[in-house]
């Protein structure tokens, strides 16, 4: 089906933070588009309020009709969606064109000048980084993030221009659908265990992602991973890192809630870049954001001013209340290595004060691989509440609870067990200094709630 050819789009899936930027591009361009989702959320309310038409229940009855004409209609789906689902298995026995959402991405990689970000942890935040300063400079972009962008409260950026900025997505081997012409790597710690099976596998797949770079683009990676890259001739390499490598910071100031450095760059240095969210691990993707930017052609100016006017992302180091009697925050980690970022930034910015996390683990596979290293990471804070585990798209493991974390936590730290259903009561008996909730579950959806009853107190 060609481009001209495709008059709706139908997504499986179209609530995921990925699809619904998709979503929102096939809108933008006048296309009927429709979905299924399990449940609503404020994403799906929001597309609909930009005039998606979404149901919640397998039902082929529920499918608009303009998406029933497999001559006109694109059907597109996640991973996470079961082979087994009723409208992926109508859509495929019908025999309309299905596409996964990384194949989409793909397709505009080749069509502009893709400039991805990837990585276990930090894609997310570089690429919105990224994004904003392109966006608000002279050569502007078009954006598929993988969060929801506090500078325009949307996922999604439109425009003419020819470079668009994508989050390449490691699950499922999604990132090997595009062709990058600039790609940051940010972090190789081995993740989706129940995809790859082993470290090598994981590693082996990020080598086969840096081969995609196009003849002529650019590798920004970060300094010390385990990776091995197979660049194709023409492709520049460059590393970095938060205080060496190519592109680095120097001169970092810490104080008084701000943060501000100096840009080190073999293409220019740009002094005193001061960061719209003082975070310090946005240091970092900070560094990696630029590097980008400056490599599309970017001018130190226009550095200087994205940075700065960057408001971050929802659920990433997300400061709900910030007073010096309180402070409370969202953080989307989910990642030993993530919750160790984010557990050293938080140290970093409330040097002895007592910081409690409340940890909801994701998926039991994560757990069962990693439970011994989310445990050392939660320990560097003063107090850590477990919920039970998100199960997302899986199903229970036997022996796989989040036991196996709090029994690994360190030795004599403040630690307990509860129910998420338990977390409000929680919050209504206890005081807290410095509060940080974590995890990609669905925890999050009582944030709002917990800031109330704090600002109550």
């Amino acid at each position: 089906m060609t481009p001209q050819q495709i008059k709706a789009v139908y997504f499986i899936g179209i609530g995921g933070i990925g699809m619904s930027a998709i979503a929102r591009y096939f809108i933008n361009r006048g296309l009927v588009v429709g979905g299924y989702d399990k449940t609503p959320t404020p994403l799906t309310q929001q597309l609909e309020k930009e005039g998606a038409i979404i149901h919640y229940e397998e039902n082929i009855d529920e499918i608009p009709h303009a998406c029933k004409n497999r001559e006109h209609c694109l059907v597109i789906y996640t991973p996470a969606i079961p082979a087994e689902h009723k409208e992926l298995q109508f859509f495929r026995k019908e025999g309309f064109e299905i596409e996964k959402r990384a194949e989409v991405l793909g397709t505009l990689t080749r069509q502009m000048r893709g400039l991805c970000v990837a990585g276990t942890h930090g894609k997310t935040t570089t690429s919105t980084m990224c994004a904003h300063i392109m966006h608000q400079s002279h050569l502007d972009c078009n954006a598929f993030l993988g969060g929801i962008s506090k500078n325009y409260g949307t996922n999604y950026i439109v425009s003419k221009s020819e470079y668009v900025v994508i989050e390449a997505d490691e699950y499922d081997r999604s990132f090997h659908h595009l062709s990058p012409f600039i790609s940051v790597i940010t972090a190789t710690d081995a993740d989706h265990l129940d995809i790859y099976g082993t470290k090598e596998a994981y590693l082996e797949s990020f080598r086969h992602y840096s081969e995609l770079i196009q003849p002529e683009g650019a590798l920004i990676i970060h300094r010390g991973l385990e990776m091995q890259e197979a660049l194709q001739p023409g492709v520049r390499r460059y590393d970095y890192s938060r205080d060496e490598g190519d592109f680095h910071a120097e001169n970092i100031r810490i104080a008084n809630g701000s943060i501000t450095f100096d840009f080190v760059s073999p293409i220019e240095c740009v002094a005193n870049i001061e960061m719209g969210q003082p975070v310090p691990i946005n240091i970092e993707n900070g560094v990696a954001a630029m590097a980008m930017a400056q490599l599309a052609g970017c001018t130190a100016e226009e550095l200087r001013i994205g940075m700065m006017t960057y408001a971050g992302v929802e659920r990433r180091f997300d400061f709900k209340i910030k007073t010096p009697h309180l402070v409370l925050l969202s953080d989307y980690a989910h990642h030993p290595k993530e919750i160790l970022q984010s557990a050293r930034s938080i140290r970093e910015l409330y040097n002895g004060r007592h910081i409690t996390a409340i940890f909801q683990p994701h998926l039991y596979t994560r757990t069962r691989d990693f439970y011994k290293e989310f445990a050392q990471a939660l320990s560097l804070l003063d107090e850590v509440i477990l919920t039970e585990i998100y199960p997302a798209r899986e199903q229970p493991i036997e022996g796989v609870t989040s036991q196996l974390i709090y029994d690994n936590l360190r030795p004599g730290m403040e630690k307990q067990m509860i129910r998420k259903s338990d977390v409000l009561d929680l919050v209504k008996q206890r005081t807290f200094d410095v509060l940080i909730i974590l995890g990609a579950g669905d925890l999050d959806s009582q944030v709002p709630q917990i800031a109330k009853i704090l600002q109550g107190k």
